[in-house]
């Protein structure tokens, strides 16, 4: 854990820490409750956090598993690792092995998807069931801002932006909020705070640039997607995100027609701003 974490307000965040030493470094995770297992992956640039109103719950009758990738949340920021989409989506199959579940519920946001698709597109066995936040899994090349986002990404400008300003969870964050009054200060701060100086803030940089140069990689998984129409599924998706369109879950609903879907009045981050809708949704579903 980060040594000065005075900010992190234990009445918001009660979970015990757990490790687990990655080839890369030491990877934070909580693991709360018992029962059949569920394990949350999170996105850019937020950390299991982002779930704690659903495993504060879910942890009653389920065991709750949510680790935070490798240069974000609670777990070490090293310098020189690669932590680009792909080198998450390893890390956490291995995670996957150390845990050595039989089989789990996965839920799934943002970077979560392509990070943690592909081990259950490799292993539909071991998915119990599937849950779906604002997410995709297929090539970006097609996104009309793609380009110009990206670069600035690669430029001075928006390495400053990113390692000077803190500008993913300074400002993203806040503008990925529907109703921006649902992120009060004491919330922000426990996504701004985790990236506390210029050279821990890598995590979110180094993954913004996997949104184009991973494309044919997405792409790739999203061509054997098929592994997993049998495996029930439940799409959550915040209909009024200004980070991933709403064509999105269109895509999402024409491969899966299967799919239990519930669209709701919250932007990137339903999980922050309707928790109780959400918790409804999936108790009814598991």
């Amino acid at each position: 854990m980060q040594s000065n974490s005075s900010w992190l307000q234990g009445q918001m965040y009660p979970f015990k820490s757990h490790f687990f030493h990655s080839k890369d470094g030491q990877i934070h995770y909580i693991d709360e409750g018992k029962g059949d297992p569920i394990v949350f992956v999170h996105g850019t640039p937020t950390w299991s956090f982002l779930y704690r109103h659903l495993i504060k719950d879910l942890s009653k009758q389920y065991r709750c598993i949510a680790m935070d990738h490798l240069g974000f949340g609670l777990s070490e920021k090293p310098q020189n690792v690669p932590l680009r989409v792909q080198d998450h989506a390893q890390r956490f199959e291995a995670f996957i092995e150390y845990l050595n579940l039989p089989q789990f519920t996965l839920v799934v946001h943002d970077f979560g998807g392509p990070i943690a698709l592909p081990y259950a597109i490799k292993n539909p066995q071991k998915i119990n069931k599937l849950v779906v936040f604002n997410t995709w899994l297929w090539s970006t090349k097609d996104h009309p801002d793609l380009p110009k986002v990206d670069q600035l990404l690669k430029s001075w400008i928006g390495r400053f932006l990113y390692l000077n300003m803190n500008f993913s969870p300074k400002f993203l964050v806040k503008q990925a909020f529907f109703d921006q009054k649902k992120l009060s200060k004491s919330i922000h701060q426990h996504y701004i705070k985790v990236f506390p100086n210029k050279a821990q803030r890598q995590g979110p940089l180094q993954i913004a640039l996997s949104l184009a140069e991973a494309s044919d990689w997405y792409e790739s998984h999203w061509q054997q997607i098929d592994a997993l129409q049998n495996i029930p599924m439940l799409i959550l998706w915040g209909k009024e995100d200004s980070l991933i369109k709403a064509h999105y879950l269109d895509i999402w609903k024409k491969r899966f027609p299967k799919a239990e879907v519930h669209e709701l009045e919250a932007g990137h981050f339903p999980q922050e701003e309707c928790p109780d809708h959400v918790l409804h949704f999936i108790e009814d579903f598991l």
